[in-house]
This record gives C-alpha cells, structure tokens and sequence, in this order.
C-alpha cells in the first residue's frame, strides 16, 4: 500500500510541542513531499531558540516516520529567521570610522586583479524575477559545501537581496575607514551595497554613482585568498555589467533564465551582452523548471520546460542544469539559511551544478 500524505501528518500530529500543544495543531509543516520511499518536509519555526528547543520534536518525527513500511528515508529540515550578527569590535579602538559607499569611479588602465582571488564568475540574467539572487546564493553554498573558498558579492545595486538570504545584517567593519571587512555565513564570505543601507532605503543613484560603489566593491573588501567570488549581478544589461567586464578579470558568466519564452528571449540580449564584452558565457541554467504537487505528486511545467536546453544548444553554449520550483526554496531564502545547506533534490541539484563547475577548473 503507497504511502499518503495523510498516513505521514497521522503518525506525528500527535507529537507534543515544548511551547504546549501538538504538531498537528501548531501548522508548522510545509512543503510535504514523498517520492518514492523517501519523505520531505519543512518545520516553519518562529525563531532560532525555538528551533533548538524543538530538536526532540523533529527527532521524534523522524523515528515514528521510518517505523512507516514503505518509508526508507526521512528528511527534514528546520527553517527559522536568521539572527543578526553582532557588530564588530576593534581591539583597542572606538567606534571605526565612517567609509562612503559611491561615488565617481577612480581612473584605471583596464581590468585589474582582485588580490587572492583566483576565479571570478557573474550571474546574470536577461531580466528579473528568475531566480538569478536566488541561484547565487545556493550556489555560493554548495561551492563551499565542495571544499572551495567562496566569496559571494552582492551587485544588485538598486534590490540587493543577498544579506537576507544569506542571514548576514550589520554593518561591515571599516577599522582604516578605507578597507571594508566582510561578512561572513554559511562557509560564504559575503558582501552586498545592502549592508551598508538600512533596511528599505532606496538608492538614488546614476550611472557613475553605481559605477564606482562596484569598484569599491571589488577593490576595497578584504576578500582574502578565494577560489572564486561569484557576482550576483542585477537583471538586464546595463552600467554594473558593463563596470564589472571592464574593471575586473571576470572568468566567465553564468545566465539564469526560467524556460519561459519571455524570459529566454531577454537572455539571449544578456549574452550578447557579454559576447560583446568579450566575457565568455560558462553556460545557462534553467530555474523554476518542474514543480511537483506536495499533494499529489503531479509534475507540472509552468513557466515552460527545456526551453533553456534546446537555447543552449542552439547557441552551442554549455546547459549546466535545471533547477526545480519548490516552497522550501523560498522558506530557506527568506531564513537566512539557503536550501542547498540541507538535503533533498533541491539540494543535490546545486550540488551537481558546483560539482560542473569545479570539475571544468572555474571553481
């Protein structure tokens, strides 16, 4: 007999919760996947205390699960608001001073070199709501999970989202009031314009504003010795992309497109972008590609699928992978804690991605 999901929120619903009541009336399940013999879901917590404190109720469900015939493996994952990070003290010192973030660029005889920093790879995309920031973050993570030394910089100038996703906040550090010291998170060294606002300030900014807040960027961050510092670049085809291909030896571009006829027909103006940037395109990823029914198990295709492939092909470009659509993406972007930091398809498919990308020796 096949395993429902009704047998699954069965057998824990009766599991009682730390804070008083049972798992079943707390709603805190999300995302309940089962494929196969395998199960999947996301404990939607309110905090990080009440995550840890809940450990015996995750440990409980995992035990009553594989008791199940028919249940071979349980994955679960806790997804929880991230914690701010304390601000930085500086031996011996008051407060650091004040480093302005933009301005006009400073003169520079073509791309200069990042010190310590061996690959550099933007992601791009032909226009937004892809999944571009989305793509970064986890790959950035399941680079680190690969044994690389990753930097992950925050370009999006105008909607920087990565010290969300990344559970980074504070302002970084600047003890000389001239070198910026990242963050950190995840295995991540990570830096973003975002971490320098506060939250919900607008930037009003033109181009050469933006064009030297990015130099700053790359050239004033303390980044250290990286295997390679992935560029979360903002949609279109614009000033920062431009900027970048000119100020910095980038290694390669990586576009992100859903397989919507829309979103592939900007793509294709992101990569000829590049192409006349002489920036080469490392290849495309297609987001957002399957989603399966947490219900029924139905895949639907709804933006489209392997419209991404057949463009690669077509433009004899690498297809480096396709990406699902799924809610515990955007539960563990939301947390601070991106998907790939777990297990499950999700996670296996990123894993599969950095794993191309270290193997072909730009990573």
């Amino acid at each position: 007999m096949p395993v429902t999901r009704e047998t699954i929120l069965t057998a824990i619903s009766d599991i009682a919760l730390p804070q008083g009541g049972t798992l079943g009336q707390a709603d805190l399940i999300r995302a309940l996947t089962i494929d196969q013999e395998t199960v999947r879901f996301v404990l939607e917590v309110e905090n990080a205390a009440t995550a840890q404190a809940m450990a015996p109720v995750e440990a409980e469900a995992r035990a009553r699960l594989e008791r199940i015939p028919g249940v071979a493996k349980v994955q679960i994952v806790m997804t929880a608001p991230a914690k701010p990070a304390p601000p930085k003290a500086v031996s011996g010192q008051g407060a650091a001073p004040s480093l302005k973030i933009g301005g006009h660029p400073t003169p520079q005889a073509g791309p200069q070199a990042i010190p310590g920093v061996r690959h550099i790879i933007a992601v791009g995309s032909g226009k937004g709501g892809v999944g571009k920031s989305t793509v970064t973050s986890n790959l950035a993570v399941a680079l680190a999970r690969a044994g690389r030394k990753v930097g992950l910089l925050d370009a999006d100038i105008y909607g920087p989202s990565q010290p969300r996703m990344m559970g980074v906040s504070g302002r970084p550090a600047s003890p000389d009031g001239q070198r910026i010291d990242p963050m950190h998170a995840h295995g991540v060294t990570v830096m973003s314009i975002g971490l320098m606002l506060k939250e919900g300030e607008a930037l009003v900014w033109r181009g050469p504003m933006l064009m030297g807040a990015l130099q700053q960027l790359l050239q004033q961050v303390n980044w250290g010795e990286l295997d390679v510092l992935l560029i979360d670049l903002p949609p279109g085809t614009g000033d920062v992309q431009l900027s970048l291909c000119q100020k910095a030896p980038v290694t390669g571009a990586i576009i992100v497109s859903t397989p919507q006829d829309v979103a592939l027909l900007d793509a294709r103006r992101a990569i000829d972008m590049f192409g006349k940037l002489k920036t080469p395109v490392l290849g495309l990823v297609e987001n957002m590609s399957t989603y399966i029914c947490p219900k029924c198990g139905h895949e639907a295709h709804l933006f489209g699928h392997g419209g991404v492939a057949a463009e690669a092909e077509a433009l004899n470009l690498p297809f480096l992978g396709a990406l699902p659509l799924e809610l515990e993406v955007r539960l563990a972007g939301d947390s601070g804690r991106p998907v790939a930091l777990g297990d499950g398809a999700v996670s296996e498919a990123y894993a599969r991605l950095a794993d191309r990308l270290v193997q072909g020796g730009i990573a």
